[in-house]
C-alpha cells in the first residue's frame, strides 16, 4: 500500500507541476492588469486638467500681447501729442516770429503761446465733447463736457488700444495749432484782445463743427464712421489747413492792408528764427501725420514716410520754380516749400505710398509758389505771412489729390479689397473730396466773416495807425523782443 501510495504520489507530480506552471503566468498577467487600471484612470483625470491649463495659458498670453500693444500704442501717441504741441510752440511761434518786422516779434509769438493755454481750457470744458461726443451729422454733443467719462478706458469708436484720455489730449494739439495758423494773415495790425475773442469764437463755431463732420462718429464727411459724403482726410487737410487758410484770407481782406503795404518794404527781420521754426515744424509733423494712425503700426510707418517725402519734394519744387524765375533759390523759399509739402501731404499721409507722396509734394510746391508770388499780387490782398497761400491753397490741393492717389493697399478704409481712390479705379472719391473741400471753404468763409463782424462791434479788431507804426510789441504788450541797449 505504501508503494502504491508513493507511486500515486509520484504519478501526480507532473500534473501538479503543470497546474503550477499554468497558474504562475496567469498570476503574472493579472498583476500588471490590476496595476494599469489606476494609471489609466489617472490619465483620464489629467487630460482635462492639462487642456484647462493650456487654455488658461493661451488666454493669459493673449492678454499679455494686448497689454504690450496698448502700452506701445500709448507711448507712441503721447510722444506724438508732444510733437504736435511742439509745432505751435516753439515751431510756429519761431517761424512766424522771424517773418514779421522786429517791432512785432513778441506780439505774433504771444498769440501762439496764448492759444496753447486758451484752447486747452476750452477743450477741457466743451471742445472735446463738441468734436468727438455724440453721433450727429454737424456737431457733437455735451456727452463729454468737462471731460466726463474720459479716462483710462479706450473709446473703441476712435482708438481701441489707447486710453481715451490719450486720444483726447492728442486731438487737443490739433485744436491748438489750427487757429494759431490764422494769425499769420492778421500779423502786425490786429489787437491782442480782438485776436483772443475772435479765435475763441472761431474755435467753437468753425473748428469744432468741421472736426466733428470729418472725424466724429456720424459726421457728414466722415469716411469710416457713417458719413454721407466720405471725405478722406487722414490728419487735417480740410479740418486744419483749409479751415484756417480760408479764414486767414477772409481776415486779411476784412482788416485791410498794413500801413505802407505794398509800397514800403517789409522783409522778415530774422530768417534764422524762421529757419529754426520750419525745421521744428518738419520734425513735429511726424507726430501730426504718423500719429494720426492712432497706433504704433505699419500705417504709422507709411504716413511717416509719406510725410517726409512730400515735404522734401515740395521744398525742391518751390526752390526750382524760384530759381527759374529769379536765377537763385532762397532760404525763405526752401522753408516755405517744405511747409507747403507738409500741408499738402497731411490729408493723404495715411492713404498714399512714397511715389504718390513725391508727386503731391512736387505739384503743391509749384502751385503754391504761384499763389504766393502771382495770385496774391494780382488781387492785392495783404496776407502778411502767406497763411492762405500756404495752408488754404496747399490744403485744397492735398485734399483733392488724396482722392486721386489713395489706395486700399495702404489703407483699406472702406473694407478689405474695396477701392479707395482714383488709382484703385474709384474715381468717384474725387467727387467726395470736392464736396468736402467746398463745405470746408464755405463754412470757414461764412463763419469767419460773421464772427469778425461781431468781434469788431464788441472790441474792435485793428490797432490804431500810430500803434501799428510804433509796433505791437510795445503798444499791445509793453515789451520789446530785443533790448539793444543792454
Amino acid at each position: 500500500m505504501k508503494r502504491v501510495g508513493w507511486k500515486c504520489s509520484f504519478s501526480l507530480l507532473p500534473v501538479l507541476g503543470a497546474i503550477l506552471f499554468t497558474a504562475i503566468p496567469l498570476s503574472a498577467q493579472q498583476t500588471p492588469a490590476s496595476s494599469v487600471a489606476p494609471a489609466t484612470m489617472m490619465a483620464s483625470f489629467a487630460a482635462p486638467e492639462t487642456a484647462k491649463t493650456v487654455s488658461e495659458k493661451l488666454a493669459q498670453l493673449d492678454k499679455d500681447v494686448k497689454a504690450a500693444q496698448s502700452s506701445a500704442d500709448n507711448a507712441w501717441m503721447l510722444v506724438s501729442a508732444a510733437l504736435v504741441l511742439m509745432m505751435t510752440g516753439p515751431g510756429l511761434a519761431l517761424f512766424y516770429g522771424g517773418l514779421v518786422r522786429r517791432k512785432n516779434t513778441l506780439a505774433i509769438m504771444m498769440q501762439s503761446f496764448a492759444l496753447m493755454a486758451l484752447i486747452t481750457v476750452l477743450w477741457a470744458l466743451v471742445g472735446y465733447s463738441l468734436c468727438f461726443g455724440g453721433d450727429g451729422h454737424f456737431i457733437g454733443s455735451f456727452e463729454h463736457a468737462f471731460l466726463r467719462g474720459v479716462g483710462a478706458d479706450p473709446n473703441p469708436d476712435y482708438a481701441g488700444t489707447i486710453p481715451q484720455l490719450t486720444f483726447m489730449v492728442y486731438q487737443l494739439m490739433f485744436a491748438i495749432i489750427t487757429p494759431a495758423l490764422i494769425t499769420g494773415a492778421t500779423a502786425e495790425r490786429m489787437k491782442f484782445s480782438g485776436t483772443v475773442l475772435f479765435l475763441t469764437l472761431w474755435f467753437l463755431v468753425v473748428y469744432a463743427p468741421l472736426a466733428h463732420m470729418v472725424w466724429g462718429k456720424g459726421g457728414l464727411l466722415n469716411a469710416s464712421l457713417g458719413g454721407k459724403f466720405p471725405t478722406l482726410d487722414f490728419a487735417g487737410g480740410t479740418v486744419v489747413h483749409i479751415s484756417s487758410g480760408v479764414s486767414a484770407l477772409v481776415c486779411a481782406l476784412y482788416l485791410g492792408k498794413r500801413t505802407g503795404y505794398p509800397k514800403q518794404p517789409m522783409p522778415p527781420h530774422s530768417l534764422v528764427l524762421s529757419f529754426i521754426g520750419a525745421c521744428l515744424l518738419w520734425v513735429g509733423w511726424f507726430g501730426f501725420n504718423a500719429g494720426s494712425a492712432l497706433a504704433s503700426n505699419s500705417l504709422a510707418s507709411s504716413a511717416f514716410v509719406a510725410t517726409h517725402f512730400g515735404a522734401a519734394a515740395a521744398a525742391l519744387s518751390w526752390s526750382a520754380a524760384e530759381w527759374l524765375k529769379n536765377g537763385r533759390a532762397s532760404a525763405l523759399g526752401a522753408i516755405s516749400g517744405a511747409v507747403v509739402g507738409l500741408v499738402a501731404i497731411t490729408p493723404a499721409a495715411g492713404f498714399v505710398g512714397p511715389m504718390p507722396a513725391l508727386a503731391i509734394g512736387i505739384i503743391a510746391g509749384a502751385v503754391c509758389y504761384w499763389m504766393v508770388t502771382k495770385v496774391k499780387a494780382l488781387f492785392g490782398y495783404d496776407d502778411a505771412l502767406d497763411a492762405f497761400g500756404v495752408h488754404g491753397a496747399g490744403g485744397t490741393i492735398g485734399a483733392l489729390l488724396t482722392g486721386v492717389f489713395a489706395q486700399q493697399v495702404i489703407n483699406p478704409i472702406f473694407g478689405a479689397g474695396k477701392p479707395v481712390g482714383g488709382l484703385d479705379g474709384h474715381w468717384g472719391q474725387v467727387g467726395n473730396q470736392i464736396v468736402g473741400i467746398l463745405i470746408a471753404w464755405i463754412f470757414a468763409l461764412v463763419g469767419t466773416l460773421v464772427l469778425l463782424k461781431i468781434v469788431d462791434l464788441l472790441t474792435g479788431l485793428r490797432v490804431p495807425e500810430e500803434h501799428e507804426i510804433e509796433g505791437l510789441d510795445i503798444t499791445q504788450h509793453g515789451e520789446e523782443a530785443y533790448n539793444l541797449e543792454s
